[in-house]
C-alpha cells in the first residue's frame, strides 16, 4: 500500500493527512500491520464520519481527526483501548457527539477546540486520567462545577467561549499549570484561585476584568499573566461601596480587636460561631477585623518595575484607604508593593 509507511521498532506513523479523503478503509491491511499503527494522522480530509476500521487499530494510541466534518463519535471507538491522544479540532461535534462511556477511556489528551459544544460533557468531566484539556473556541457559557473531578488536569483550555464567570471549583485542580480563559466575558475572578499552586500561566485577555482579587499575589510560581484587552481601570480609586456596621458587628470587633476572652459559658453558640468568622484587615498598619461590613477597594501594585495591575481587597473601614498622608496611595500600597519579589510574575502581557 502506498499510503502505509514503513514500520521501524517503535510502531507505524500512518500520515493520511490532506489526501481530501472522503472515506478510508483499512481492512486489506494484514492484522499484524493492523497492530503495529500506533499513531494515525486524518486532518484536513474530507470525512463525515470516523472510519470503521480506525476501531479496530488495537495498539492506537495517537489520533488526529481534526479539519473534518464529524458529527458523531461511534460506540466502536470504545475498542481504542490504548488510545492517550485524540485531537478532533475543527469538526462539528457537540455534547451529544460521544458515546456514553466515553469517559472510560484513559485518554490523556483531549482537543476538541473549534467545534460545537454548548457545554462539557458529563463523559468529560469523569475522566480523572486526563492531563489536557481544551475546548477552545465553542459556544460554551459556563463551567460546571464537576470540573474538580479532573484531579490530573494540568491543561485546561477554555479560550474563545460565552463564558461570564469561573466557579470557585477550578481552585481545586492542584496540578494546573496552564489555565487560558481569554476571549470570554468574564467579569471578575474568584480569589480561590489563590490554591492553584502549580499554575504557571493565567491567559484573560480580551475579556471584561476591571479588577483582578489580591489573592492572586500568592500565585508564587505564576510566569506569565496575559490581561491585553479588559477594561482594566486607569487611575487609583479610592472607597467604592461601604456599609457602616451593626451594632452586633461593632461588639464583635472590640471583642477581637482587644482579645477579650469569651467562651460557651457566655455567649451562645450563634454568637461563638459569627465572631469566629472575623476577617482581619490586610493593612499592616491596622489591628481592625471586620465581619460583613467592609470597604471594596481597588489599589495598584508593581509586579515587574513596569506594570501596574489593579487589585481589588478589603478594609475594616474607609480611614484605611485613606490614611492622612501626603502620599496620594495608601500605607498598605506602598508596603504590599515593596513586599513582592520582582521576579514574582516574569512576563505581564497588558498591550
Amino acid at each position: 500500500m502506498a499510503l502505509f509507511p514503513s514500520v521501524d521498532e517503535q510502531g507505524a506513523v500512518l500520515h493520511l493527512s490532506r489526501l481530501h479523503l472522503d472515506e478510508l478503509n483499512l481492512d486489506h491491511l494484514a492484522e499484524g500491520k493492523r497492530k503495529q499503527i500506533l499513531e494515525l494522522h486524518l486532518s484536513y480530509n474530507r470525512l463525515s464520519s470516523l472510519p470503521p476500521s480506525v476501531c479496530f487499530l488495537s495498539n492506537l494510541e495517537f489520533l488526529d481527526i481534526s479539519n473534518n466534518s464529524l458529527t458523531v463519535i461511534p460506540e466502536d471507538f470504545m475498542r481504542l483501548g490504548k488510545l492517550r491522544t485524540f485531537l478532533a479540532k475543527n469538526n462539528l461535534l457537540n455534547e451529544g457527539s460521544f458515546p456514553k462511556l466515553f469517559d472510560h477511556m484513559q485518554v490523556q489528551t483531549l482537543n476538541v477546540s473549534g467545534n460545537r459544544f454548548e457545554e462539557i460533557p458529563m463523559q468529560f468531566l469523569k475522566m480523572n486520567t486526563l492531563l489536557s484539556l481544551s475546548l477552545g473556541g465553542n459556544r460554551l457559557k459556563n463551567i460546571p462545577s464537576e470540573i474538580e473531578n479532573l484531579t490530573s488536569l494540568e491543561m485546561l483550555y477554555l479560550g474563545g467561549n460565552l463564558i461570564s464567570s469561573i466557579p470557585s471549583e477550578v481552585a481545586n485542580l492542584s496540578c494546573l499549570k496552564y489555565l487560558v480563559l481569554c476571549d470570554n466575558r468574564l467579569q471578575s475572578i474568584p480569589p480561590q484561585l489563590n490554591k492553584l499552586h502549580s499554575l504557571l500561566s493565567l491567559s484573560l485577555h480580551n475579556n471584561l476584568l476591571t479588577f483582578l482579587p489580591r489573592e492572586i499575589l500568592s500565585l508564587v510560581h505564576l510566569q506569565e499573566l496575559s490581561l491585553r484587552g479588559n477594561p482594566l481601570v486607569v487611575r487609583f480609586i479610592k472607597d467604592m461601596t461601604y456599609d457602616p456596621p451593626s451594632l452586633m458587628e461593632l461588639a464583635g470587633r472590640t471583642i477581637k480587636s482587644h482579645n477579650l476572652p469569651f467562651s460557651s459559658c457566655d455567649l451562645p453558640s450563634n454568637l461563638i460561631h459569627y465572631l469566629n468568622l472575623a476577617s482581619e484587615c490586610p493593612n499592616p498598619k491596622c489591628a481592625g477585623v471586620y465581619f460583613d461590613s467592609c470597604v471594596r477597594h481597588i489599589k495598584f501594585v508593581d509586579f515587574c518595575g513596569k506594570y501596574r495591575l489593579p487589585l481589588m481587597h478589603y478594609l475594616c473601614s474607609p480611614q484605611c484607604s485613606s490614611p492622612c498622608s501626603s502620599n496620594p496611595q495608601s500605607d498598605i500600597e506602598s508596603e504590599e508593593e515593596n513586599s513582592i519579589p520582582p521576579d514574582r510574575i516574569q512576563r505581564v502581557l497588558l498591550g
